[in-house]
């Protein structure tokens, strides 16, 4: 789990796509560098428009106080919780607040929040007057460790996730440990499945290091935490830097579990289940539907589940939930060709494979109700 030090031990970890590089930065406590230098390096504008979720409002304040000395001009607008704000109609909202901000082509969007709001932020920032610079200063554990990195922003259709989006890379992402001391427990347990979810596809000894830090990790522990963000963080960075787009299909391992997960979502209704959960529910019915193909022994399954189950994430789906609803849900899915559905399935502890050859029968025997 190494990370990069600078002084101070600020970790710094890059993100390298040429002329759209830019720098993931986790602060020590006692770093001399503000989240308004770190911006201001990066964007000389005269006008920072804030895009906060209500869950953020705490760290709010400080953030505006540390723009305007850096020199900005800062305006701010706070959205209601939950996934129903990744929409057409809350873009829509946001374009009409630029416009009366009178904001150009140099104004600085901050998405401050969850992956919510930096979905639809980096999506406003990707698609008004065709792409202004945004900062991604990411509050909770998953999009620390997942929504803030790489670029991809969106809004949700009635009909499924992630359906209207582009890439669009930020100026940089300021990720303040701290934030994580208040976000509430449910939240926090459902990052640490996005966690898990980087020793499963590229990491086999990070896995193990999860396994032995349970207690830690449930508990918040500081150094602990502040080193598997950055871990999870240099992860997702190595891929995005190879495949930014998901043109050679190296990105697409980054949606392991995902496939099932955003069927979980959509038939619960949106907010019902926590991005997170599904997450790990969708993980879980991946791992069965690999051990029926033989691709992977039954330990390794099990392994994922002792430890999805240590952090108090669900393993299994809502039985009620209709299955040929939810199979029409992944016929939807990006990943998705032509209809054929495409999975991404572990072939040993820290590597997984696309496999585009799954069955309607095999998913549905992966979401029986099966435990481990």
């Amino acid at each position: 789990m190494s990370a990069i030090s600078f002084p101070h031990d600020d970790i710094l970890v890059p993100v390298k796509l040429g002329d759209r590089s830019y720098q993931i930065l986790i602060p020590n406590d006692s770093s001399q560098q503000s989240v308004g230098a770190f911006a201001r390096s990066r964007n000389p504008s005269g006008l920072a428009f804030v895009v906060a979720d209500r869950g953020a409002t705490a760290h709010l304040e400080p953030l505006k106080n540390s723009l305007l000395q850096a020199g900005y001009r800062v305006e701010c607008t706070i959205l209601a919780p939950g996934e129903g704000q990744k929409s057409l109609s809350q873009a829509a909202a946001l374009y009409e607040k630029l416009l009366d901000l009178k904001a150009d082509r140099k104004t600085l969007l901050v998405a401050l929040g969850g992956g919510v709001t930096g979905d639809l932020t980096g999506f406003v920032a990707a698609t008004y007057l065709r792409g202004l610079p945004f900062l991604m200063i990411p509050t909770t554990l998953l999009s620390m460790v997942d929504s803030s990195v790489g670029g991809k922003t969106g809004v949700n259709l009635s009909r499924g996730k992630n359906l209207v989006g582009c890439f669009h890379q930020p100026i940089g992402v300021w990720i303040d440990m701290k934030t994580l001391a208040t976000l509430p427990d449910r939240e926090y347990r459902s990052g640490l499945a996005e966690v898990i979810k980087y020793g499963m596809i590229m990491d086999a000894p990070f896995f193990a290091t999860l396994e032995t830090n349970v207690p830690g990790l449930l508990a918040r522990d500081p150094g602990l935490l502040r080193m598997v963000v950055a871990r999870c963080c240099e992860l997702k960075a190595d891929v995005v830097s190879k495949d930014e787009r998901e043109e050679t299909g190296l990105r697409a391992i980054l949606n392991y579990g995902h496939t099932f997960a955003h069927a979980f979502e959509a038939v619960a209704g949106y907010g019902a289940w926590l991005h997170g959960e599904a997450v790990a529910a969708g993980m879980q019915a991946a791992a069965r539907l690999a051990l029926a193909r033989g691709l992977i022994a039954n330990d390794i399954v099990e392994r994922q589940s002792r430890l999805l189950s240590a952090f108090g994430l669900p393993v299994d789906r809502d039985q009620k939930w209709h299955v040929d609803t939810m199979i029409d849900i992944m016929r939807s899915d990006k990943k998705a060709a032509a209809g054929q559905l495409r999975f991404i399935l572990p072939v040993s502890l820290g590597v997984v494979r696309l496999f585009a050859d799954v069955t309607v029968d095999e998913v549905t025997a992966a979401m029986a109700k099966k435990g481990s």
